[in-house]
């Protein structure tokens, strides 16, 4: 703005000013506003010619004299060394009297609105040509769900579409985003920012592995989903180069710089092959032991696999698929194979051979385990009648006199008497008896208490 005060004040004093302090500062003051708005010198005259003439329609308002017809062929002249300005109509110079004081506040706003409109414009074709690429800058501001990122020179515009779906952006956080397209507007042209396109990954990669910079490396084919993973395929160009491992980088350095950038996303990167078969194979990584069919007509690539692998080759609601086909442009279908992988077999056929040695191990165990519980109830049975016998015949001998049906049997004959009913006839006789002696004695007691009474 002091620039343009400055150009003002020399259209306005060009008839007062020192003729080489005039072309000093004029030319000073216009170098300088071309080189802050990054235009051309000949687009910030070209701004003053154009204010002059509006300058000069605006006068002939002030002094009540009409537009002539011939307005839009009239031109204005500016002298680039002096700051000298004139309107000219053919060859004939009708510059007014007092022209440039008048009208140098009009000039100053259309020269401003000009040379905005021309910076804009220089802008605009400065980004064109950054289209494609990675570019750093910081969120400024937001706007509903659009975001405004301050990209230098330029604002860029973050539409939802383009945002990340895991990502939480603030006001002045620096990110990198990618260019994706100059769009035009109501407000004009807008430059066109992203977070979740693919190309975006290309250019972080281009960034940390010098081999991309150099050809050396080629990432031929990238399919994302954004917040979540990510499937790069790369060649190499040159012999003794591994594409993968230059991706990757010592310790994992490089890709662990991307996926930071990213937000922890996921990625896997696999070798790119010509053969169609070997690619879907890769692309379907971490799943192993692949094997694939193709339908050339119907472009349908029917993929086996074993039980075990079949949830890394689908992926996470079917992420990892999704993803291969993405990358491969082919449609795949995926199936089981419905055995056991071989390399399993030799661990299953041990393992069945050391349960039946534990099996009869412990059918062994078992049997001596029956063998001596079955001794155990012989041994307690037996005593168990011992005990028995004998209580039987200590209640005999204690309660009642023995005689020949108590005595045992003659040799050659043998009586079975059950345990129960021996030992219930046993107690029986011993109550009997233990009455019977209760009631004599009560009978003598009696008998000695009448004969006192009778004495």
């Amino acid at each position: 703005m002091e620039n343009l005060f400055l150009v003002s004040c020399c259209l306005r004093l060009k008839g007062v000013i020192v003729p080489i302090q005039a072309r000093t500062e004029f030319a000073a003051a216009i170098n300088q506003i071309a080189s802050e708005k990054g235009v051309d010198v000949e687009v910030v005259l070209d701004a003053i010619r154009q204010a002059a003439l509006a300058a000069y329609k605006k006068d002939l308002s002030f002094r009540n004299e009409p537009v002539p017809d011939d307005f839009d062929s009239l031109e204005a002249k500016l002298d680039p060394s002096t700051g000298e300005i004139s309107i000219w109509r053919e060859k004939t110079n009708i510059t007014p009297p007092g022209f440039a004081r008048i009208a140098a506040q009009t000039a100053k706003q259309v020269i401003t609105q000009k040379l905005h409109e021309a910076e804009k414009g220089a802008i605009i074709n400065e980004y064109e040509q950054k289209v494609g690429t990675v570019i750093s800058g910081a969120i400024q501001r937001q706007e509903g769900n659009t975001y405004f990122v301050d990209l230098g020179r330029a604002e860029g515009l973050l539409p939802p579409p383009e945002q990340s779906r895991d990502e939480f952006y603030t006001q002045n956080q620096r990110l990198k985003f990618f260019i994706k397209e100059i769009r035009e507007t109501s407000r004009g042209p807008e430059v066109i920012v992203s977070r979740t396109d693919p190309g975006l990954v290309k250019g972080l990669f281009a960034m940390e592995v010098p081999e991309i910079q150099s050809g050396v490396v080629e990432i031929k084919e990238i399919a994302r989903e954004a917040g979540g993973r990510c499937k790069v395929a790369v060649i190499s160009n040159q012999d003794g180069v591994d594409p993968v491992g230059s991706m990757v980088g010592q310790k994992g350095v490089r890709v662990q710089a991307v996926i930071n950038e990213l937000g922890e996303e996921k990625i896997d990167i696999i070798l790119y092959s010509d053969d169609i078969k070997k690619f879907i194979a890769s692309a379907l990584s971490p799943a192993k032991d692949v094997e694939v069919s193709l339908d050339e007509e119907n472009k349908v690539a029917k993929v086996k696999v074993s039980d075990s692998q079949l949830s890394l080759a689908i992926g996470k609601g079917g992420q990892n698929v999704r993803l291969a086909a993405k990358l491969t442009g082919w449609k795949i279908d995926i199936e089981g194979l419905g055995d056991t992988p071989k390399e399993e077999e030799p661990k299953v056929a041990e393992v069945t051979e050391d349960a039946k040695a534990e099996g009869a191990a412990e059918e062994k165990k078992e049997e001596k385990t029956e063998e001596v519980k079955a001794e155990e109830v012989i041994e307690s049975s037996e005593a168990t009648d011992k005990e028995g016998t004998d209580e039987k015949n200590e209640a005999v001998s204690a309660d009642a006199p023995v005689t020949d049906d108590t005595a045992k049997p003659a040799s050659g004959t043998e009586e079975i008497v059950p345990e129960t009913s021996g030992s219930a006839d046993s107690a029986d006789t011993t109550e009997l008896v233990a009455e019977e002696s209760e009631f004599d004695q009560m009978e003598k007691e009696k008998i000695v208490k009448e004969q006192k009474n009778e004495g």
